[in-house]
């Protein structure tokens, strides 16, 4: 069998043990400080017990299965062997409370759960009386569930033996059902984030996976020799499409990090050839870097304030104006290469990175402009969970302000009212038993093609490229008429090292934009103890005047790349973060506006009426479960004059 022939993903399991056989490795996890390799024979074998000890406990075709855990093995062969049954995979974020979870498995009518270790266990537990539909919960890291007698739980090394004890009976019945497998069966549901209401699945098929793994081969090839770290939540489609279907579409060898707290450290020892980072991750990098410089010899500090500026300076002659370097640059260049950039690519583990992607949320064009400098060609996606990979920069071409252009075998326009719409092979087949929102979100034009609409705002500018703004929902329009993009502002307040989150407030009666930040209590911390600020907790530090002037510095240097209308004028330091487990982000740590709205009104009010500061009574919840309450002064800052914008809003 074929391996780019085959129409799903476990027909691809089979032809790559096919291939490669039993000495080839698949797959590595770091484990106790050691990476323990799996060969394709051995990846075989675990979805072949593994599927069929599912078909023992009772596993029909169509049934879903959810799975919530970190990257692992077990994860991927779990999905597989759901998939070799005939069955549908349903992701759920490892840091989902109990309620979010059950939600999810009732949604999706789950017949079985995995879940990876005791914490998934419990919160499966706690909700066990909601979910009867629910016959197993297959665990696969026994630790500290040695005392549970509950036959609910059954181990993933249980099921693995109902399946060695079915293959002996019936050697030929795993290959069987998989070739019983179609292109258009369902694979995987995703659910969204949920921002605007309950999370909706999305039903993707294997055709939509594969799909967009032979469209982006096309223009960014990869090879069965390459190595790939797996780190992205495995029930983010993005992981879907670019890792596991990779690995199965040309035999890439996947690399599992020891927890998500080493990700970092492994990203070195294993210097992937290709990367795929939230915008997120690679804004923590930029930030971990230029905190550390702060903190690193002389010498080094001294060595960046030389040699940056040359890699900025030849990166945008190569990749913006298009111009020849000369003689004097290179020279530069090839100087900073040995005193700087090699050793920083190497620190973070980018010395071998062909690939380099990032995805989620807009980048910020300052992130790509540092990782240009120090020899790192990162390309943005623009996607989601309905039709995964939408555009993306291509070779050279590459725009810092833009997502690219549609990846081979896909289309995209842009409506009358600024909608970006898209279609393609890889777009979704609809939301699991939610037609209305399918009907809302599919259109078939008079050609018969089936078009996604987005929710997102952008326009082609004049080469093709995409140039992606925001939500349709989340533009804001200012009293003076001027529109502005929210994310896009907020993005570029967050490529500070000081700042970890913010939302932005403005609209149709207000007459100029306000923020809600949160400082990134660590490197803010450091900041502070460096010059003998002394604080206690995070609300201290928030409110420290030291702090405000930090952080107003770093706003005014936003300020200054924004036309006038979209400039921040006022801003709050919040007292504690925004949290995931209060609602406030979803969690892929998107905002959730209306609520945040809501919460800090009173704030939001203070900082449009004059005011210089706002007292605070409300309930936190800490991290260990405890709540408490803060009370405390929240100044307002002015960066500019708003007399008269506060008197008028016109």
């Amino acid at each position: 069998m074929d391996m780019a022939q085959a129409d799903t993903l476990p027909k691809r399991l089979i032809a790559a043990h096919q291939k490669f056989g039993k000495q080839r490795v698949a797959m590595r996890q770091k484990d106790r400080g050691l990476w323990r390799e799996f060969t394709w024979g051995q990846s075989y074998e675990q979805v072949q017990h593994l599927a069929l000890g599912l078909m023992s406990l009772g596993l029909k075709r169509g049934e879903k299965v959810c799975i919530v855990g970190d990257n692992d093995p077990q994860y991927f062969w779990a999905q597989l062997a759901v998939q070799s049954c005939g069955g549908v995979a349903v992701g759920i974020f490892t840091d989902s409370t109990p309620p979010e979870i059950e939600y999810i498995v009732k949604h999706s009518d789950a017949a079985f759960v995995f879940a990876k270790d005791q914490e998934q266990c419990d919160k499966l537990l706690t909700v066990r009386a909601n979910v009867p539909a629910v016959r197993s919960v297959i665990y696969w890291e026994a630790k500290g569930l040695w005392n549970y007698s509950d036959s609910w739980l059954i181990s993933f090394e249980s099921v693995q033996a109902l399946g060695k004890q079915l293959n002996s009976e019936q050697p030929e019945l795993f290959e069987r059902s998989v070739a019983e497998g179609g292109i258009d069966d369902l694979a995987i549901f995703c659910y969204t984030s949920g921002t605007t209401g309950q999370p909706k699945g999305a039903m993707i098929s294997h055709r939509n996976l594969l799909a967009t793994c032979d469209q982006t081969v096309q223009v960014d090839p990869r090879y069965e020799t390459d190595e790939y770290l797996s780190f992205l939540p495995p029930a983010w489609i993005t992981e879907n499409g670019l890792g596991l279907s990779f690995h199965l579409r040309v035999g890439m060898v996947v690399n599992f990090p020891e927890s998500p707290e080493t990700v970092q450290e492994n990203l070195r020892e294993i210097a992937p050839h290709a990367l795929l980072f939230s915008a997120r991750l690679w804004e923590s990098l930029v930030a971990l870097v230029q905190v550390r410089m702060g903190e690193s010899s002389w010498i080094n500090r001294v060595l960046y304030k030389l040699f940056m500026p040359v890699g900025h300076k030849v990166a945008s002659l190569r990749f913006e104006t298009r111009r020849p370097v000369g003689l004097g640059w290179r020279v530069l260049h090839a100087l900073g290469e040995v005193a700087l950039f090699q050793p920083l690519r190497d620190k973070m583990g980018l010395t071998r990175v062909r690939s380099a992607y990032s995805s989620g949320a807009a980048l910020n064009p300052d992130v790509i402009r540092f990782f240009r400098a120090i020899g790192v060609s990162i390309k943005q996606l623009y996607g989601s969970t309905e039709g995964q990979v939408h555009t993306a920069h291509i070779g050279d071409d590459v725009k810092f302000e833009t997502v690219g252009m549609p990846t081979p075998g896909m289309k995209l326009k842009i409506a009358g009212d600024g909608e970006i719409w898209v279609s393609g092979a890889s777009v979704f087949q609809g939301y699991y038993k939610n037609p209305e929102a399918a009907a809302s979100a599919l259109v078939t034009d008079s050609e018969g093609r089936r078009w996604f609409r987005t929710g997102d705002a952008g326009h082609l500018d004049p080469d093709g490229h995409l140039i992606y703004l925001d939500r349709m929902k989340e533009l804001l329009e200012l009293a003076g008429g001027q529109k502005y993009s929210p994310q896009y502002l907020e993005g570029r307040l967050k490529f500070s090292p000081y700042v970890r989150d913010v939302m932005t407030v403005g609209g149709a009666e207000r007459a100029f934009v306000v923020a809600l930040i949160n400082i990134d209590f660590g490197n803010v911390g450091r900041w502070a103890e460096k010059r003998g600020l002394a604080y206690t907790t995070f609300t201290d530090l928030s409110q420290k005047p030291e702090v405000y002037e930090l952080i107003r510095k770093e706003v005014e240097q936003v300020n200054r790349t924004l036309p006038a209308a979209a400039r921040i004028r006022k801003f709050v330091l919040l007292y504690k973060e925004f949290d995931a487990d209060e609602g406030e982000l979803t969690r892929t740590r998107k905002l959730r506006r209306n609520l945040l709205s809501d919460r800090y009104g009173e704030m939001i009010t203070a900082m449009y009426s004059g005011v210089d500061a706002v007292q605070v009574r409300a309930s936190v919840k800490y991290r260990d479960g405890r709540e408490g309450i803060v009370e405390t002064s929240v100044r307002v800052a002015a960066l500019e004059s708003t007399a008269t914008v506060e008197e008028s809003p016109t």
